[in-house]
């Protein structure tokens, strides 16, 4: 009986060392893994019923604001957009408020570059991740994505940050977590504010300020086709639920658009060709919808296509007037 009781003592031991070192990195989570727009969002669609979600990137994020998209239909959105989401992600983020709520439509908000690169590894990676609360979503998409990285990205997802960074907001962040405070003050920033329905206003920019440019340009052999099956499972994830899906492209600076044609017309007749086979609605703001708004550089914050906040909500009127009318009916 004597090796039993060694054995059962090391168990033990080895039980009440894993217990403090989980508390430990649960420690340092909660003081150093920062309160992003991310945790405010996700908490929106896990605890508020939502008509329209958007899923996108960062263009969607500063294009679409879904109070003037949705003014005077009684609904309800918010905007998922962020740079960095995935079709991966977006797949999740939809799966997640499926589990808590009924969406009457979905829009998907697609930049060519984010088809022809793969999910980059470091703080992204647990951008989404990190903010899901306990559920089988959330197994699932550990299961999907976090078995390709390096084991510390789930558990040490805060040493992504730099520590100046994360000691700088300590106070805050802690405060935040421990009273589940999602005020959108602590999200203002010096470019840009978060909105509450997940719209992020980035403020004007002299075109001469602009940050300079290197777009991902898109060839159609470039295609990852891991993007592709996720966007392909999103569209049928919303079918089976009975949920609209909705694709769209942001407008772009015309200066842009004719400096890389060649590549934006082939991602152009690659999506278009995608979505008619589909059988979903495309609305391409730089192609058969190019002259609902304007494209000129007045409107953006830089040559990207991320607009201003007066751009954006004058554009987000136009876009529900253009792609909701449909819905409406």
């Amino acid at each position: 009986g004597g090796s039993f009781m060694h054995n059962s003592k090391k168990i033990a031991k080895i039980l009440i060392c894993l217990l403090i070192c989980g508390l430990v990195i649960k420690g340092l989570d909660l003081v150093l893994y920062p309160c992003t727009f991310v945790r405010n969002n996700v908490h929106t669609i896990s605890t508020e019923q939502k008509d329209l979600l958007i899923f996108g990137t960062s263009n969607g994020m500063s294009d679409l604001d879904p109070d003037y998209i949705l003014e005077g239909t009684g609904l309800t959105g918010q905007n998922l957009c962020v740079g960095g989401e995935y079709p991966v992600d977006a797949y999740y983020l939809t799966k997640l408020a499926l589990e808590k709520q009924k969406p009457k439509a979905v829009i998907f908000e697609l930049s060519p570059g984010y088809f022809t690169t793969e999910k980059e590894k470091g703080n992204n990676y647990c951008l989404f991740y990190h903010e899901f609360p306990m559920s089988m979503t959330k197994v699932e998409y550990y299961f999907d994505t976090m078995l390709d990285c390096d084991f510390r990205y789930p558990l040490f997802a805060f040493h992504e940050y730099s520590l100046q960074y994360e000691l700088s907001k300590m106070k805050d962040t802690v405060y935040q977590k421990t009273t589940g405070n999602y005020d959108v003050s602590y999200l203002k920033g010096q470019a840009q504010e978060y909105h509450e329905n997940g719209f992020i206003e980035k403020y004007p920019v002299a075109v001469e300020n602009f940050p300079s440019y290197s777009p991902t340009l898109f060839t159609a052999a470039d295609v990852k086709q891991t993007n592709m099956d996720y966007l392909t499972r999103l569209i049928e994830l919303c079918r089976e639920n009975d949920v609209e899906f909705i694709a769209t492209t942001m407008p772009l600076a015309a200066t842009m658009l004719v400096q890389e044609e060649d590549s934006y017309r082939q991602a152009w007749d690659y999506f278009t060709e995608y979505f008619k086979e589909q059988g979903v609605p495309y609305y391409n703001f730089n192609r058969e919808y190019y002259g609902a708004y304007g494209h000129d550089l007045a409107n953006y914050v830089d040559y990207d296509g991320h607009m201003n906040g007066d751009s954006a909500r004058a554009f987000s009127k136009v876009f529900g007037e253009t792609v909701l009318g449909d819905l409406k009916k």
